[in-house]
């Protein structure tokens, strides 16, 4: 049986695991896909001591670092967590490939994206429509492409989008953008990015590839477009920690003390998927080593009852 097993290949995951391991737990992660959303982006200016930097190459190092200190990652997909009710007690981890026990957990499970959920999203995703411009920016060189959302990761994405497309819309269902300060006035300052205000996509149309969008303001617009991103936020991925019991908030996330503890005992969370209000990959790195430190004090005083 483990000492601590960690759902989730993120900052916040792979944060916990350098300090467990630095802690002597036996440690194990379990991932679905190592590195997080994290991964897809494409220029990260606020994390200290890297002026810049990729969101792949910041959690490249941070995997290594976790690795030279011993800890297993597993790239596998948890399935279902069991409360163990034998004298050892303990959770049981299922995974698609194999399964696991361990005396506390660190879900660090973070998010999926949002979609919009309107006709042609689905019939055109690959096809023009996508949620990663750093995956597919590229692909629309000399284009016109949309960007749905007015987040500071909307603003990245179109700013990003604008190294390659020739026109760039920014579709908000706002009055005004609300990206980080330095972020927006980059976008405002771009000629090649327009904002397109209080307004929202109603249908995605095509032949073959996506051609179109239909907006609501004004009523029936259309808008021609190449490519179309995504980026309306987040739904955070809570239904392991639902299955055991943990409480969670309005918004489905799961709520922790200052401590990352939750409701359930040995049971921690960090990350996208916990309740801070702030959503940035320096804070979910807080939370996981402030887990791991939890997780560190409560199996140690267990340990000496």
């Amino acid at each position: 049986m483990h000492d601590l097993i960690i759902i989730g290949g993120g900052p916040a995951g792979l944060s916990a695991a350098i300090y467990a391991a630095r802690f002597k737990l036996d440690t194990l992660v379990i991932a679905k896909e190592v590195g997080g959303l994290i991964m897809t982006t494409n220029l990260i200016e606020n994390w200290p001591g890297k002026k810049k930097t990729s969101g792949l190459a910041l959690m490249k190092n941070i995997e290594e670092h976790a690795k030279s200190l011993g800890v297993p990652i597993i790239t596998d997909e948890v399935i279902s967590i069991k409360k163990l009710t034998t004298l050892r007690n303990g959770f049981r981890v299922k995974a698609k490939q194999k399964n696991y026990e361990c005396r506390a957990l660190i879900l660090a499970t973070g998010t999926k994206r949002r979609k919009l959920n309107v006709p042609g999203e689905k019939k055109y995703y690959g096809r023009g429509v996508s949620y990663c411009a750093t995956c597919d920016a590229p692909l629309f060189k000399d284009k016109v492409i949309g960007v749905v959302g007015g987040s500071d990761s909307a603003a990245k994405e179109a700013l990003l989008s604008a190294e390659y497309a020739k026109k760039v819309y920014i579709i908000y269902r706002r009055e005004r953008i609300r990206a980080e300060p330095i972020i927006a006035e980059r976008v405002y300052k771009n000629k090649k990015i327009k904002i397109i205000n209080n307004a929202n996509v109603l249908k995605i149309k095509g032949n073959g590839l996506m051609n179109k969008v239909i907006l609501d303001n004004p009523k029936g617009k259309k808008l021609l477009l190449n490519g179309l991103f995504i980026e309306i936020g987040h739904v955070p991925q809570t239904e392991l920690a639902e299955s055991i019991g943990c409480k969670l908030n309005k918004k489905r996330e799961i709520i922790i003390n200052r401590s990352s503890r939750t409701n359930i005992p040995f049971v921690y969370a960090a990350g996208d998927c916990a309740d801070a209000h702030y959503k940035q990959g320096i804070t979910g790195a807080a939370e996981g080593v402030i887990a791991a430190f939890s997780a560190y004090d409560d199996l140690r005083k267990s340990d000496s009852s």
